[in-house]
Order: C-alpha cells, then structure tokens, then sequence
C-alpha cells in the first residue's frame, strides 16, 4: 500500500511548480515579442535604405543642359 500513495505522492505538483512554469512561459511569450517587434522595425529601416538606393540609381547621372 505504501507503494501506491508513494506514486501517486510524485504526481502531486505544488502551487510553486505552476506559478515558475507561467512566468516562465509569459516571459519567453513576450521576449519573442519584443525580438519580433524589433525585427520588424530593422526590416523597414532597410527596406527604407535599398528604396532610395533604388531611385539614386534609376535617376540619370548627366541632366543635359538647357540653354
């Protein structure tokens, strides 16, 4: 008998257990978020960068003079 109220003892889990694995989760949750929102924000700033690159080298070089 003492066996059975052994293996089911091991399968109690304290109110601390489930308390560190939500911070845990909300924490890993929200640093994705923060490190996607960031990503994000570098991906404009270089789409920003290639877009004028693109038009400095679609403009001509030589504007003929007008006289």
């Amino acid at each position: 008998m003492s066996l059975k109220s052994e293996k089911k003892r091991n399968q109690v889990k304290s109110k601390f257990y489930y308390i560190f694995w939500a911070i845990a989760t909300v924490s890993v949750f929200t640093g994705q978020l923060y490190v996607g929102s960031g990503y994000r924000e570098m991906s404009r700033s270089f789409n920003r960068v290639i877009d004028v690159l693109i038009i400095e080298m679609e403009r001509p070089k030589f504007l003929p003079v007008v006289h």
